[in-house]
């Protein structure tokens, strides 16, 4: 069987990128999406920026030492969605195996693309210049022969470059490789596979099967799965939604007693996201994030879901009532959500069920989780 073709597409710095497209006097400047305050972390900075080691999810703060010239811009998110689905739509003019990542970057597959093209990389070449005319912005492209390979080579000739593995080129390619390219391999991952002498993805190699699950269990297997190239996860378009959130963070802590305000607002933002969507979700879900950093979650799913914002805060609020922690405790930042979705139709039938089971004078049990132990 032929290898897939895989693109990985990544806008270059897009929030940043779109502000400075929009307003003129931004061009060649360093700019850094973000509020301003002592809360605030940054959403993208502009390759001016990132010469100063501005990055994205670095602190404002921290942001505006390294670059005391910066220009700070709120983040416009309405602005950022329309340029992401005008891009989308270049990409389902070539493929209708899209998988969006987030707004920035997505998966195609284009083994057999709709538009006759010589070749994958002849395919990223013209879809990075439909969107550089018309969005006026530019993207970097990874070609593979799967989502790994592409996602890693997409970073490769940043900004505004495309790069090329060929299945022949694999093991090349991957064996200088740092240990750190490889997902989930985070520091603390890095330190244990530093013991066992291995810097490189060519260290890893080395190490067989059994060790690496011995070791590491299921992930070890990931490694060793990883380290060889293969990924063999599909393309997978229009995902359906798991889960919809929202959540703030305060500009000082707070107690838990006057979270209530905040919650009410923070669950009007995620309530009316749900809308946008033809699923239902079943599980609400509280976010508490305490002046120490600790992260408390508590859920619970009611036996029909909640048809109303009203109802969807009522038990959003109802769920302080289970953080057990002293009163003294002070909180940097709250989240609402809802999770566990499901098809409309699917809930209706199992709602109707349910409103047999209790003419019959049964009742239906309601199922209650909490995670994050207090």
């Amino acid at each position: 069987m032929n290898p897939r073709k895989i693109l990985h597409i990544d806008m270059d710095a897009f929030y940043a990128s779109v502000e400075q497209r929009d307003d003129a006097s931004l061009r060649g400047r360093p700019v850094v999406v973000a509020w301003r305050g002592a809360r605030s972390v940054v959403c993208a900075a502009s390759y001016e920026a990132r010469r100063f080691g501005v990055r994205s999810a670095m602190p404002a703060l921290r942001a505006e030492r390294l670059c005391p010239d910066a220009i700070f811009v709120p983040p416009d998110f309405p602005r950022y969605k329309a340029a992401s689905r005008q891009i989308r739509d270049i990409f389902l003019s070539h493929t209708d195996l899209v998988e969006p990542v987030s707004l920035d970057e997505a998966y195609l597959d284009v083994t057999v693309p709709k538009i006759a093209s010589p070749s994958a990389t002849a395919t990223a070449e013209a879809i990075r210049t439909r969107i550089r005319e018309e969005t006026q912005l530019t993207a970097s492209a990874g070609v593979a022969p799967n989502k790994f390979i592409a996602k890693i080579a997409s970073d490769w000739n940043k900004p505004d470059g495309v790069f090329v593995v060929k299945p022949t080129q694999v093991q090349a390619f991957l064996t200088p490789l740092p240990v750190a390219r490889i997902p989930g391999v985070g520091k603390v991952m890095q330190a244990k596979l530093a013991d066992m002498g291995i810097a490189t993805v060519g260290d890893l190699r080395a190490f067989s099967l059994q060790d690496l699950q011995q070791r590491f269990g299921s992930f070890g297997v990931s490694l060793h799965r990883r380290a060889r190239g293969i990924d063999e996860r599909p393309v997978e378009p229009d995902q359906p939604v798991q889960s919809i959130s929202a959540e703030d963070t305060f500009a000082t802590d707070l107690p838990l007693g006057e979270l209530e305000p905040h919650i009410r607002r923070i669950a009007e933002k995620a309530w009316t996201a749900t809308r946008r969507t033809d699923r239902v979700g079943r599980t609400i879900v509280l976010k508490l994030k305490t002046a120490q950093f600790r992260i408390l979650t508590r859920s619970f799913t009611p036996e029909s879901p909640p048809v109303s914002l009203e109802a969807f805060t009522a038990i959003a609020l109802s769920l302080l009532a289970r953080v057990e922690l002293p009163e003294s405790t002070r909180y940097r930042l709250v989240g609402v959500g809802l999770s566990g979705f499901r098809e409309r139709d699917e809930v209706a039938m199992q709602a109707a069920l349910f409103d047999g089971d209790r003419a019959g004078g049964t009742h239906a049990l309601v199922h209650e989780e909490s995670s994050g132990k207090p």
